[in-house]
C-alpha cells in the first residue's frame, strides 16, 4: 500500500507526461505481480463500485474526528472531495505496509459482504493503521472515485517500457474481461502473444474532431467518407462457434441484444466486426433516446424488442478467417467487409455502413448537410491507406460533425463543482419560457472560461432566491447560448425533451432573460 500511495502522489504532483510514464514504469517493474495487476487496473480508469454510501462514511469520519455533522458538511463543501475531507480531518496512523493486493482483496472488497456495523469497524480499523496520504487513496477506492491524471494510453506506454512488450499487444490483452491477479499479470507480460480468451475484443480505433477545413487534408480521393451514426460503438465477434458483442466500454452485452447474437451466428468463424449499435426500424435509425430505453431495462420483453429493434451498422473488419486484419489498409479491409456482408443471408440486423461519395470537398460538405435528415451526426473521414490503430490517433480518422443545435436559455439553478471547483458555483440548470413560466430543460457545466465562472459565481452568491441543500435558485437574469448534439422526446423530463451533451457555447450578455427562447422553439427542433 505504501508504494502505491507514493506512486499516486508522484502522479498527482506533476503535469509532465514523461515523468508520469517513468513513475508508473518504475512501479510496474518493481511491484509484485498481484500489486502490478491491481495498479494497472485502477490507473487504466477502472474503479470498484461504491462499497459504502457517502453519508455513512462521512458520519463515521465525523464521529472519529469529533466534528459535528454541520461542520463536517461545511468542510466537505470547502474541500469538494469526500476522500480528501476525511483524510484532512483524521489524525491517521503510523502508515501501513502490506501489499496493494492485500488491501484491495482482503480489506476493500471484503466490505461488500459485511453488515453496517461490521463495515464501520473495518473502515475505522483501516483508518487507525493508515497515514494521511494512505487514508486519502483508500477512501478514493472505497467511494469508487479513484482517478489520477493519467490516460489509458500513458498507462500502456509505461507498461510497454516496464515489460518490453509492444503497447498495442498489451492493449489487446487488457481488453474485455481482464481481471487483476498475479496469474493475469504473468499472462499479460508473457512473451507468447497467443490469446486463449475467445471472447476478447480488439482495442477500438477512435477519431479526433475535425477543427479546421477539410480541404486541409489534401485530395478528397484519399479519404473514405461515411455517415457518423449516433449509437453505441461495438464489436461483434464469432469464434469457435460462439458469438460475443462488446461495447466500447468493454462491457459484454450479448444477452442484451439477442437479435445481434442471432445475426452473429451467420458470420464465418474467426470474424470480428467494428460498427455502431443503433436502434433501427423501417430502414432508418431511431433517436439515441430510443436505444437508451433498451439499455436501461433489466428484463427485455417482447414489447420493447418490437418497439426498439437493434442493428449493427458495420464499417470495419478487424479479424478475417481468424487472422488479425488491423494492419491492412482501410481499402483492403473495406473490400473484404463488403464481400463478407454480401455473402450473408439478407437481414435487417447486420448492415453495411454505406460510403458517401463526392467529387470534391464542397460536394462532400453538401452531403454532410443531409446528416440530420438521415439520423446521423455528420461524416467520418478515414484515410484509405490507414491501418486500424489503437485508441485516439491524430491524422488517420476524423469526425466531421454538423454544427450543434443551439438555444438561448436562462440560468435558473446553480450548484458547486468538484475538485478544484469545489468552492465555486459551476454546475448550472437552464430553463426556457413556456408562456410566463420558466421550465428547466438542460444542465451544463462546461464551456465557460475561468474568469467567466468566477463572475457567474459572484452573481449566484449575490442573487440567490432559495436554497435546496447544495442547490441555489437564482434570479432569472443571465442568458447563455447552449449547444447540444441531439434532442429527443422524453416523458422523464418536465420539459418533455432531453438533449445530448449540452454545454455553454457563450454568455449572451446582450440579451435579457425575457428574450430567451421558448419551449415551443426547442420542441420545434425535434422535427
Amino acid at each position: 500500500m505504501k508504494a502505491f500511495t507514493e506512486l499516486y502522489a508522484a502522479l498527482d504532483e506533476t503535469t509532465r507526461t514523461n515523468a508520469k510514464v517513468a513513475a508508473m514504469a518504475g512501479y510496474f517493474a518493481a511491484a509484485p505481480p498481484a500489486d502490478a495487476a491491481w495498479a494497472a487496473h485502477f490507473l487504466s480508469g477502472n474503479r470498484p463500485k461504491r462499497l459504502i454510501p457517502a453519508r455513512r462514511l462521512a458520519g463515521w469520519a465525523g464521529e472519529r474526528a469529533g466534528v459535528p455533522e454541520w461542520l463536517f458538511g461545511e468542510c466537505h463543501q470547502a474541500v469538494g472531495d469526500l476522500a480528501e475531507t476525511v483524510a484532512l480531518l483524521l489524525d491517521g496512523g503510523p502508515g501501513a505496509g502490506g501489499s496493494l493486493a492485500h488491501w484491495v482483496e482482503e480489506r476493500l472488497l471484503a466490505l461488500r459482504g459485511l453488515d453496517e456495523e461490521a463495515q464501520r469497524a473495518a473502515v475505522v480499523a483501516a483508518w487507525s493503521e493508515l497515514d494521511g496520504r494512505q487514508i486519502f487513496v483508500w477512501n478514493k477506492l472505497i467511494t469508487g472515485a479513484f482517478r489520477v491524471g493519467v490516460s489509458r494510453r500513458l498507462v500502456l506506454r509505461a507498461l510497454a517500457r516496464a515489460t518490453d512488450i509492444d503497447a498495442a499487444t498489451l492493449a489487446h490483452r487488457l481488453m474485455g474481461g481482464w481481471r487483476p491477479s498475479a496469474d493475469a499479470w504473468r499472462r499479460l507480460i508473457a512473451p507468447d502473444t497467443r490469446d486463449a480468451d475467445l471472447s476478447r475484443p480488439y482495442p477500438f480505433c477512435l477519431a479526433h474532431p475535425l477543427a479546421g477545413e477539410p480541404d486541409e487534408l489534401g485530395e478528397v480521393d484519399a479519404w473514405q467518407a461515411e455517415w457518423k451514426w449516433d449509437g453505441i460503438r461495438a464489436q461483434l465477434i464469432r469464434r469457435s462457434g460462439q458469438v460475443f458483442l462488446w461495447s466500447r466500454g468493454e462491457e459484454l452485452v450479448t444477452d442484451r441484444f439477442p437479435e445481434l447474437a442471432e445475426a452473429g451466428r451467420l458470420l464465418p468463424d474467426g470474424t470480428a466486426l467494428d460498427g455502431e449499435l443503433v436502434a433501427w426500424r423501417d430502414g432508418a435509425p431511431l433517436p439515441f433516446g430510443e436505444l437508451q430505453r433498451r439499455i436501461g431495462r433489466k428484463q427485455l420483453g417482447r414489447r420493447i424488442l418490437d418497439e426498439v429493434p437493434a442493428a449493427l451498422v458495420a464499417y470495419d473488419l478487424l479479424e478475417d478467417g481468424g487472422e488479425d486484419a488491423r494492419g491492412l489498409p482501410l481499402d483492403e479491409r473495406r473490400r473484404r467487409l463488403e464481400k463478407l456482408v454480401a455473402g450473408l443471408p439478407a437481414n435487417q440486423v447486420l448492415r453495411l455502413s454505406p460510403t458517401v461519395d463526392a467529387d470534391g470537398w464542397q460536394e462532400l460538405a453538401a452531403r454532410r448537410d443531409e446528416a440530420r435528415r438521415r439520423g446521423a451526426e455528420g461524416l467520418m473521414l478515414k484515410r484509405r491507406d490507414s491501418p486500424y490503430g489503437v485508441g485516439r490517433q491524430r491524422g488517420a480518422w476524423w469526425k466531421w460533425k454538423v454544427d450543434p443545435y443551439t438555444v438561448d436559455a436562462v440560468l435558473l439553478y446553480a450548484q458547486r463543482g468538484h475538485g478544484r471547483r469545489a468552492s465555486l458555483y459551476t454546475d448550472y440548470t437552464f430553463a426556457v419560457w413556456d408562456g410566463d413560466a420558466l421550465v428547466p430543460f438542460a444542465k451544463a457545466y462546461s464551456g465557460l472560461t475561468d474568469a467567466e465562472i468566477r463572475q457567474v459565481d459572484q452573481f449566484v452568491r449575490r442573487h440567490t432566491r432559495e436554497r435546496f441543500g447544495p442547490v441555489r435558485s437564482v434570479e432569472p437574469r443571465l442568458v447563455f447560448e447552449l449547444a447540444f448534439e441531439g434532442i429527443s422526446r422524453s416523458t422523464r423530463h418536465k420539459s418533455g425533451v432531453a438533449v445530448r451533451f449540452p454545454r455553454m457555447a457563450r454568455w449572451r450578455r446582450d440579451k435579457k432573460a425575457e428574450a430567451a427562447d421558448t419551449l415551443e422553439t426547442v420542441k420545434g427542433l425535434l422535427d
